[in-house]
């Protein structure tokens, strides 16, 4: 969340949407500012998901002098939600320079004035949480367990874990075969297929980093959620054995089991959104920064 200091005059500090014709000067910007870990083409990557053929803007960005001071990365879609077509705006990657950081909210503003919109913020960073409930968004239930991954024999089991491209379209049902291929190409997407007799389970995790190790994953989809809960303890093994990924978050909304190695998360992280058309329940991490933004 953008801090108060200097002022800069409103008038030289100008507000625009992000275009395509931006995403490499954002993208820089975003390198130098805000996580040098991604480098500029990985960012440029992950501004423009595969899915988002057509959308208003990339988010928005303030310049000064011509040069970037300020962004704030937005993923749009639209999602079937019960019998109505929904659009979503998803809030990522929001940097403003020290300098700036009086003009830090009309970049917020500016995103939230756009009008017909569900709005999430799945990765709040501290004093954005406060702002966010002081809009109004709402917090989604998200109580966790860190689970020990551990290697587990599959002889005998009858399961079968996929990871080809190829062999997982064959696998999926119409709409989990729509998500792989939204997806597919999302920078912080790791895909696969758990087969069971002629069951199969469509995950999507992505990596994550905790105290500086990026030994972690996180659960973003499941699509069948009680033969996830037959079979986790496979998945968890086959992220140790062909990830090297120590341990797993994996929210109860995935998963209502709770191996004997896990830890139950007295603070699990935050994710929020803005809608008075949408359960909670109906709020999903597919389409957004955490399927594209691999920090």
């Amino acid at each position: 969340m953008p801090q108060d200091c200097s002022q800069e005059n409103e008038r030289s500090t100008l507000l625009r949407p992000i275009s395509s014709g931006d995403v490499e000067q954002v993208a820089d910007f975003l390198h130098a500012e805000l996580n040098g870990r991604l480098s500029p083409a990985a960012w440029a990557s992950a501004i423009q998901p595969s899915w988002q053929a057509t959308s208003p803007n990339h988010g928005y960005m303030l310049t000064h002098g011509g040069r970037v001071v300020g962004v704030h990365v937005a993923f749009y879609s639209e999602r079937r939600v019960g019998s109505e077509v929904e659009k979503f705006c998803n809030l990522s990657a929001w940097c403003v320079l020290d300098g700036y950081r009086s003009h830090g909210l009309r970049l917020l503003k500016a995103l939230l004035d756009q009008r017909g919109y569900t709005f999430t913020d799945l990765s709040p960073s501290g004093n954005v949480v406060p702002l966010n409930r002081r809009l109004k968004f709402q917090q989604i239930d998200t109580a966790a367990s860190l689970v020990l991954n551990l290697p587990r024999p599959r002889w005998g089991s009858g399961v079968s874990i996929i990871t080809d491209p190829r062999l997982i379209e064959r696998h999926l049902d119409e709409r989990d075969l729509a998500i792989y291929k939204d997806h597919a190409f999302a920078p912080a997407a790791h895909h696969l297929a758990v087969i069971k007799g002629d069951r199969c389970c469509y995950v999507i995790f992505r990596k994550d980093t905790r105290k500086r190790l990026r030994v972690f994953a996180s659960i973003l989809h499941v699509g069948d959620r009680a033969l996830f809960a037959e079979t986790a303890h496979h998945i968890y093994s086959h992220l140790l054995t062909q990830f090297g990924i120590v341990g797993t978050f994996v929210e109860k909304r995935f998963a209502d089991v709770r191996p004997i190695l896990s830890i139950s998360l007295r603070s699990p992280r935050p994710k929020m959104f803005l809608s008075n058309r949408v359960h909670p329940s109906e709020v999903d991490y597919l389409y957004s920064e955490l399927t594209c933004v691999p920090w």
